[in-house]
């Protein structure tokens, strides 16, 4: 690509290495910053690109085909989707946004638009990252086993963003695609020196499915800068150095651990440096030559939204681990430690930020929790689910697919409910036939079972040791102390059947036909 097609947002801190960048490559068109300052001197030091600060204007020049984002991070979301909207391909420094709802609002909108969505996770492009990658794909080290990176400086201190999102994004980018997963658990604690509510210091634990664990530790007030990776096998160690010379950037240890009567022995061999040299180039100038070929191509680029995404994912999980350190209050180590740890869940969840969700907890995808939930060690709910607000549900509960359980219901230990079940505003399940306060009775629990379709209305209760059949249809206020048959429709206190329900959720006629969607039953059973 020759044409000056190319806008710059922002030529700042970072800002003004793409800005020589892309005019080193011959197709800086404008450059856009608000404050004065930094215009002049953009003008002075590239007299032939247009400066300016208006961006609208940028985004009506049909000559600008994309532009290249480096504003604060709290503007990356909102200068991101006008620039799709108007119909220009995006290169947006990390983070992609700082939520993961927006990140995947500019994913959606870059496909509804066919244009290219890029994110400068900048490390994925270093010669030593390029070359690193080759050489454990070609089985240097063996099984991938532990990945740390350390990334120290003093400075430059944010306040949009917490050091977490400032520095980390770069090394959770290069750790997930060296796993070639996502984390199956993310946990962070970190430290607020400066500002009460911005974390300077974090250190990030993730472990893998596949056994794979790394941590991350980054902080911006460190005396001396410090930029470095190291990935473990099982027959070898490789150090990624960034403030090394290129010759000494990426380092192979050839250790090995060999085992001697039943007792591990580490056996250190001579640090062999990788040579870098014939494929050396400025990491962000590759950068740059890989966003200018993705939207030459319409090719998606390694560094793509959805990467950023994925990126997104493991910052908020660490993000929320973080914060409920910070409401731990005077509990004990132990408990604390057991409220912190954060499971991933798939990308399509939804849970929201007062809902606490235990260990042990597995929600399928799709599903959505709302406002104040509590889902307890060991409960099991499946996709597609939508749990109103202040639901408690476990511990050890199983939900099936595709069920609804509304508003103040609590879901206890020992109902099993299957798929689509739909449970009204404030209804009640018990699981203990007589409780007293001052007794536990938990060795007590009766088991309760609700059908495939069932439907349990508002603030009816369900006595625990029944079972509501499939398409049964419990009325408002009921209270069902006897097993319910499938499609059979009860009320009242206690509840008696007065009716049969279609599986549309229709009462039946005298002859057994839905007057709705027409379908027959024969001793409940469809014909």
């Amino acid at each position: 690509m020759t044409e000056k097609t190319i806008a710059v947002i922002g030529a700042g801190y970072w800002g003004k290495n793409l800005v020589r960048n892309f005019h080193e490559l011959g197709v800086l068109k404008t450059i856009c910053d608000g404050a004065a300052a930094c215009r002049q001197a953009m003008q002075e030091a590239y007299p032939a690109v247009q400066v300016t600060e208006d961006f609208d204007a940028v985004l009506a020049d049909p000559e600008i085909r994309a532009v290249v984002i480096a504003a604060p991070a709290a503007l990356h979301f909102a200068l991101a989707q006008k620039a799709l909207q108007a119909d220009k391909d995006a290169f947006v420094e990390k983070p992609l946004s700082l939520t993961r709802g927006d990140g995947e609002m500019l994913v959606r909108l870059a496909a509804q638009r066919k244009k290219i969505l890029f994110v400068g996770h900048i490390l994925q492009y270093h010669p030593a990252v390029v070359r690193l990658k080759e050489l454990i794909n070609q089985g240097t080290i063996s099984r991938l086993q532990y990945i740390y990176s350390r990334r120290l400086s003093l400075g430059k201190i944010r306040r949009e963003e917490n050091i977490l999102w400032s520095f980390a994004p770069h090394d959770i980018s290069i750790i997930l695609s060296l796993a070639g997963e996502e984390p199956s658990y993310v946990d962070s604690v970190g430290s607020n020196f400066l500002h009460a509510r911005i974390a300077d210091v974090t250190m990030t634990n993730l472990k893998f499915p596949s056994g794979i664990g790394a941590h991350i530790f980054v902080s911006w007030l460190n005396p001396f800068k410090e930029q470095k990776l190291v990935i473990v096998g099982s027959n070898g160690m490789f150090v990624f150095d960034d403030t090394e010379p290129v010759e000494t950037k990426l380092v192979l240890y050839p250790h090995t651990i060999n085992w001697q009567n039943g007792l591990p022995v580490p056996q250190k061999a001579e640090r062999l440096a990788v040579d870098i040299t014939p494929i050396w180039k400025e990491p962000l100038k590759a950068e740059c030559e890989a966003f200018l070929t993705a939207i030459q191509t319409g090719t998606p680029p390694l560094t793509s939204g959805g990467e950023g995404l994925r990126v997104l994912k493991v910052l908020e999980h660490s993000q929320r681990s973080l914060e409920a350190k910070e409401n731990i209050g005077t509990e004990s180590f132990s408990s604390a430690g057991k409220k912190v740890s954060v499971p991933i869940f798939p990308d399509d969840v939804f849970i929201h930020p007062t809902a606490i969700i235990d260990d042990n907890v597995e929600i399928g995808k799709g599903t959505k929790i709302w406002h104040f939930c509590h889902i307890l060690s060991g409960s099991k709910i499946g996709e597609r689910c939508n749990i109103g607000q202040n639901c408690v549900i476990g511990p050890d509960v199983t939900i099936g697919n595709k069920c609804k359980i509304q508003n103040n219901v609590s879901v206890f230990k020992g109902v099993t409910l299957e798929d689509g079940v739909f449970c009204g505003p404030s209804m009640v399940f018990t699981n203990i036939y007589n409780p007293r306060a001052e007794i536990s009775k938990m060795d007590q629990v009766r088991p309760t079972h609700v059908k495939k379709g069932a439907t349990l209305g508002a603030n009816c209760t369900i006595v625990c040791g029944c079972t509501v059949g499939q398409y049964a249809f419990v009325g408002a206020g009921a209270v069902v102390t006897k097993d319910v048959p499938d499609h059979a429709l009860v009320v009242g206190n206690p509840a008696k059947q007065i009716g049969w329900m279609c599986q549309c959720g229709e009462k039946l006629g005298e002859a057994l036909i839905c007057p709705v969607c027409g379908t027959g039953y024969d001793n409940r059973a469809r014909v």
